[in-house]
């Protein structure tokens, strides 16, 4: 018997994106779910040139519980997840079709995520592979709503296919710039679900970690500028979840002796140059050079 498939899809002002979501899995479903988030723009309007399925919901801050009601009111035996400004290639539409219709065990699927922010693919850092759960059996997956960047929860085996799909993730400053808005709001109320306790340094830990992270271990200096550009970007979000938990703190005081600062800032100094180093023995194939770095590298870690 022929296995079915619903894509559910949850969309807030969404008109320039949703289109081409959904005409690129016109073919691959049997089903399309739009869950409207109180648009205030045409996303009903082009929502309807695809399908009669659309429901309207509160635009909540916590909107994977939109996309779990979306879950919840379709049929097929399989269930897509996409945001409206994802794209199913048609290969892996294709993949898709093959998998559902296999009878496979695995109750749910990673698929790799090509993110294409400022006009490039950007292949390192965060945002590759980037592998999100996206296609999971109906009934047998759905978000567990705790902050906004999670992963569907699939009761069962997880498999993983081949064909990457993609993601037309940041196409302007302003755009980022209001996404995270709304994503670091989550993230500092997770910080208080969790009663994380605020420490004045992490003002200067959460964001220097996170460059370092992005720019150096995960080789985003390789994306160019635009890895420059997009570590510098996740420092910021990463101070701008600091800075609105503090604010739930009701701006508390805390006095700080300069040379407290001072010496954070050094710790951070020499974190930077642990990591510039180690880039260097990375790119280098003089092995006269690796040597020497590694040995400097080595008393910077003492």
């Amino acid at each position: 018997m022929k296995s079915t498939l619903s894509v559910v899809v949850s969309a807030y002002n969404e008109e320039h994106s949703l289109g081409r979501c959904l005409a690129s899995v016109r073919q691959l479903a049997d089903e399309i779910i739009v869950v409207d988030n109180q648009s205030q723009d045409n996303t009903v309007g082009i929502a309807k040139k695809f399908t009669k399925n659309i429901y309207s919901q509160n635009n909540i801050l916590m909107l994977n519980t939109n996309k779990n009601y979306g879950f919840g009111k379709a049929t097929g035996d399989w269930i897509l997840n996409l945001d409206a400004d994802e794209e199913i290639p048609k290969e892996l539409a294709k993949e898709i079709q093959t998998i559902t219709q296999s009878h496979p065990k695995e109750n749910g699927y990673w698929i790799k995520r090509k993110n294409i922010i400022f006009g490039k693919w950007i292949t390192h850092g965060l945002w590759w592979p980037d592998k999100q759960i996206r296609l999971f059996r109906r009934g047998k997956g759905k978000f567990a709503c705790v902050h906004i960047h999670e992963y569907v929860s699939v009761d069962g085996q997880v498999g993983e296919l081949t064909v990457p799909y993609l993601h037309y993730n940041y196409e302007t400053v302003h755009q980022y710039l209001t996404k995270i808005d709304r994503a670091s709001t989550s993230e500092a109320l997770s910080l208080g679900d969790m009663n994380h306790q605020l420490v004045w340094y992490d003002a200067i830990r959460f964001p220097l970690s996170d460059f370092l992270k992005i720019y150096f271990a995960q080789s985003g200096y390789k994306d160019g500028l635009h890895g420059l550009v997009l570590a510098l970007f996740q420092a910021f979000y990463s101070f701008t979840v600091f800075a609105k938990f503090w604010e739930m703190e009701k701006f508390s005081q805390r006095d700080l002796a300069p040379l407290a600062v001072t010496g954070e800032l050094e710790h951070g100094g020499k974190e930077t140059q642990y990591w510039m180093i180690t880039s260097k023995i990375q790119e280098t194939k003089n092995i006269v050079k690796k040597i020497l770095w590694k040995i400097q590298r080595k008393f910077l870690s003492l």
